[in-house]
C-alpha cells in the first residue's frame, strides 16, 4: 500500500524513535495532496487554500525534513479565513477525539497557528492549565488561532494565551456512559481502580457468576477510593475533573454555593457544550458557530474500544454509577437543557434539515474513504494505528485501496489517530521535532491521562 511504502521510505532517514513518529506522519501527509475529497485541484499560497486553474503550474516547496514532499509549508504570518479563534476542552472518554480530529483538519485546511503544549501531547495533564505550557509562537504569526490539545481546564490562565475573541467549546457525555469508559480504559492506571480490580480478581472463584471491577467498586466506592491519594483524579466525576471544578462541592448535590458559582462561571465562559448522545445537532450548532458545513462537519468516531473491553451494566449499577458522580450528572443535566435552548433559537425545522443533510454528507465521506471500520490494531498501518491502552483495545479503520491520491490526502485525515496528526502538525508549524519531555510526575491529587483512547 502506498501508506506503507511511504513510512519504510522515512524510517530509513530518521531511526530515533521520536522522529519515527513525526516522520510517518509527516511523510504521508505532507506527501499527499489536498485536504479536500474533491475533483478540482487545490494548492496552498500563504496558508490560504484555493482552487487550482487549468494551465497553471503547481507549487512545490522543498520538505522541512528533506522528505521530497510535495505539499507546502506555512512560512508566513496566518489569517483565520472563516471561522474564529477557538479554544477546544478535550474531556476524557467523551468522543472528544472525534471533534478534536475536526478541528485538526479545519486548522490545517485554514493554515490556523495552533496553540501546542511546550514538550508533550497535553497540556501537562492533569495539572491545571497554565500558560507557560504552552509553546512559543511560531515566526511570523501574531496569535494562536486553535487550541485543541488536551489539558484541566482554568479559564484565566486560557484567556492569558488565547485572543480575546476566542470561542471556548467541550463536549460531554452521559456521565454513566463516561465512567465506564473512565474506569475501562485507565484501570491499571487510576490507584482506586487497580484496587477495585485486584480485589475483584481475589474474589473471583468464589463468586458465581463473577462480579466484574467496575461492578464491584460501584457496590462500596469509598473502599477503594481516597481523594487524597495521588493519582485518583479521575475515579470521581471525571468530567467535572478535567472541567476543572470542585467535584467533591459537587459530589454533594450541588447544593454547595462555591460549586454552583464555579459551574456558572464555567456557564458563562463555554459558548457551545456538545452533547455526545446528540452528536449530530451538536455538530450543526458547532458549524453555525464556526461557519463550516457539508463535509468539512463529516466524521467518523474515533477510538472506540471493542466489545469485549465494554462492561454492560444493569439498572441497579447505573444507579449506582450515577449517584457516584453527581457532579457529573449535574453537570451533564444542565448542559443537556442549554443545548435543546440553543437548538430551540436554531429552529427546530432548521436543525432538522441541517442534520439530515450532514448524515447523508458523512455517510458519502465514510463510503468514499473507508473500507473497514473497528480493525484492531494489527490490521492497521502504522500511521493509522491508535495509540493503545492498557485497559482496551482501541480500534481504528482501514482505508479503500481504490482511492486517488488526492482522495487519500483528505481520507487520511479522517481517520488519522491524534497524536500522529499532532506531531505532524507540530512539525508542519514549527519545522523541528516535539520537544523532550521536562516534566516528571503528575500532582499529587491528579492522574496522567492516556491520550489515545478519548
Amino acid at each position: 500500500m502506498a501508506l506503507r511504502r511511504w513510512a519504510l521510505l522515512v524510517c530509513r532517514r530518521r531511526p530515533t524513535p521520536t522522529a519515527l513518529l513525526v516522520a510517518l506522519g509527516v511523510a504521508v501527509l505532507l506527501a499527499l495532496l489536498p485536504l479536500r475529497p474533491s475533483s478540482r485541484s487545490w494548492r496552498i499560497t500563504s496558508g490560504e487554500m484555493r482552487e487550482e486553474r487549468p494551465g497553471e503550474e503547481p507549487i512545490r516547496r522543498g520538505s522541512p525534513v528533506g522528505l521530497g514532499s510535495d505539499w507546502p509549508r506555512n512560512t508566513t504570518q496566518q489569517t483565520r479565513v472563516t471561522s474564529p479563534p477557538v479554544v477546544f476542552i478535550k474531556t476524557t472518554k467523551t468522543g472528544a477525539g472525534t471533534v478534536q480530529n475536526l478541528l485538526f483538519r479545519l486548522g490545517e485546511r485554514e493554515g490556523a497557528t495552533f496553540a501546542f503544549p511546550r514538550d508533550s501531547f497535553t497540556f501537562r495533564y492533569p495539572h491545571k492549565f497554565r500558560a507557560d505550557f504552552v509553546e512559543e509562537l511560531p515566526e511570523g504569526s501574531s496569535q494562536f488561532d486553535l487550541l485543541v490539545s488536551p489539558l484541566r481546564l482554568h479559564l484565566p490562565a486560557l484567556r492569558q494565551v488565547m485572543p480575546p475573541d476566542a470561542v471556548y467549546v467541550t463536549v460531554i457525555r452521559d456521565p454513566v456512559a463516561t465512567f465506564e469508559s473512565v474506569f475501562s480504559t485507565h484501570a491499571s492506571e487510576v490507584p482506586a481502580f487497580r484496587l477495585a480490580r485486584a480485589a475483584a480478581a481475589a474474589t473471583v472463584a468464589a463468586t458465581a457468576p463473577p462480579t466484574t471491577p467496575l461492578e464491584l467498586f460501584l457496590e462500596t466506592p469509598e473502599r477503594f477510593w481516597d481523594p487524597g491519594r495521588p493519582g485518583n483524579g479521575l475515579a470521581r466525576n471525571p468530567m467535572s475533573f478535567d472541567l476543572g471544578l470542585d467535584s467533591a462541592a459537587g459530589a454533594a448535590g450541588g447544593n454547595s454555593s462555591a460549586w454552583e458559582a464555579d459551574l456558572a462561571a464555567l456557564e458563562a465562559g463555554l459558548r457551545l457544550v456538545l452533547i455526545a448522545e446528540h452528536l449530530d445537532e451538536s455538530l450543526v450548532l458547532l458549524g453555525a458557530l464556526l461557519g463550516l458545513e457539508g463535509e468539512e462537519l463529516a466524521s467518523v468516531r474515533l477510538n472506540a474500544r471493542t466489545l469485549s473491553h465494554v462492561t454492560p451494566l444493569g439498572p441497579r449499577a447505573r444507579r449506582r454509577a450515577r449517584a457516584w458522580n453527581t457532579a457529573d450528572a449535574l453537570l451533564y443535566d444542565r448542559f443537556l437543557r442549554r443545548l435543546w435552548e440553543q437548538a430551540g433559537r436554531y429552529g427546530a425545522e432548521r436543525l432538522r434539515g441541517e442534520v439530515a443533510l450532514l448524515r447523508a454528507s458523512t455517510e458519502r465521506v465514510r463510503r468514499q474513504c473507508v473500507a473497514r471500520g473497528g480493525v484492531a490494531p494489527g490490521g492497521l498501518e502504522e500511521l493509522l494505528r491508535p495509540r493503545q491502552s492498557p485497559g482496551a483495545t482501541v480500534l481504528g479503520y482501514q482505508l479503500r485501496a481504490d482511492l486517488s491520491q488526492q482522495e487519500l490526502g483528505f481520507c487520511v485525515r479522517l481517520v488519522l489517530p491524534e497524536r500522529q496528526y499532532h506531531a505532524h502538525l507540530y512539525f508542519q508549524q514549527y519545522g523541528r521535532d516535539l520537544r523532550p519531555s521536562s516534566t516528571s510526575n503528575p500532582t499529587p491529587n491528579s492522574t496522567r491521562r492516556s491520550t489515545g483512547g478519548t
